[in-house]
């Protein structure tokens, strides 16, 4: 079978799957919309797959998204993507603030995923169970995006400013992190009042778990 985009391949390898759910006692929801693309926190984010619960959704569905720069071998990439989808469904079909407890881990388990709970690493039951389902999907319309490159994006400054702020008065400056690191931050210019407040150093890097959602 050949796909026009990733997303009929992916929901064909979600229907695919579907059979395997049912076996566990865990349905999968009738709505549920799969893509390609950057989890929240986009592409300087680790997480490799994310499912949004269908309450936030304007129609209803589970949204999941799978990061497009997975896989550099390309023969891989189909296994991966669908372990990805697998665990995201999983959450899809255990709701969403069951989080990687028990009901999780049961139909992950059940479905051959392995390890840590949150990571997606698929297991011999899986790859097994999961190859006729590839097989009917035929080739995954999709190579893997190098994030390195040029486009549209915003340049990301080279040295951004962090913001210091009175306390007291509200006077505001700002100072390059590499300076409140060494020196700390300024003092205001207004007698006593002292040292000034300023944004946190930890959210001027980026921190995600690679992993998936």
């Amino acid at each position: 079978m050949t796909h026009d985009n990733r997303e009929s391949w992916l929901n064909r390898v979600a229907q695919g799957m579907a059979p395997l759910f049912e076996a566990l006692d865990a349905p999968l929801p009738d709505r549920v919309r799969v893509a390609i693309g950057f989890t929240s926190r986009g592409a300087k984010g680790k997480a490799i797959g994310e499912c949004w619960d269908n309450r936030l959704s304007a129609d209803g569905h589970f949204e999941i998204f799978i990061r497009p720069d997975l896989a550099h071998a390309p023969d891989a990439m189909p296994v991966q993507i669908a372990a990805i989808l697998a665990h995201e469904l999983v959450h899809a079909a255990v709701g969403i603030p069951a989080g990687h407890g028990k009901a999780f881990k049961r139909i992950a388990l059940g479905l051959g995923l392995v390890g840590p709970m949150r990571a997606t690493t698929p297991g011999e039951a899986f790859l097994a169970a999961v190859a006729p389902i590839l097989d009917a999907a035929g080739p995954l319309p999709h190579a893997r995006l190098d994030t390195g490159g040029e486009s549209t994006a915003p340049k990301k400054q080279k040295a951004r400013m962090l913001k210091c702020e009175c306390a007291t008065c509200g006077y505001t400056v700002r100072t390059a992190r590499k300076w409140l690191e060494l020196a700390g931050a300024p003092l205001c210019p207004i007698e006593d009042h002292g040292q000034m407040q300023h944004e946190s150093l930890d959210d001027d890097e980026d921190g995600d778990e690679d992993e998936g959602g």
